[in-house]
């Protein structure tokens, strides 16, 4: 026998799931590195959309800084975009109990 009730809840956490990938396309996530001369921004699905290196940062004696500013940026990024989707996919999931939610 086919639960109409389950499919229903299938359904509405579906298309709760669609308008969470829409707003987690549409959020900017931002991180700046301490000195300034690295910007990053991601957006909720973790891609990367904007990238602003000061131009001081260009010169050749800074290049291990800014290697370094680079990746503590982007991962500082892309950890807040990850905690933020998490956080959202808890709000979607609510009492579904989904394990891992």
């Amino acid at each position: 026998m086919v639960d109409f009730s389950k499919m229903k809840d299938l359904y509405e956490l579906q298309k709760k799931a669609r308008k969470l990938q829409k707003e987690l396309k549409d959020t900017e996530i931002e991180a700046t590195s301490a000195n300034g001369w690295v910007t990053v921004v991601f957006n909720g699905e973790q891609h990367m959309t904007d990238i602003h290196i000061a131009e001081e940062a260009l010169r050749p004696e800074n290049k291990k800084d800014l290697e370094k500013d680079l990746k503590n940026t982007v991962s500082q990024a892309i950890s807040r975009a990850q905690a933020h989707a998490a956080e959202k996919m808890k709000e979607i999931a609510g009492n579904l109990n989904i394990p891992g939610m």
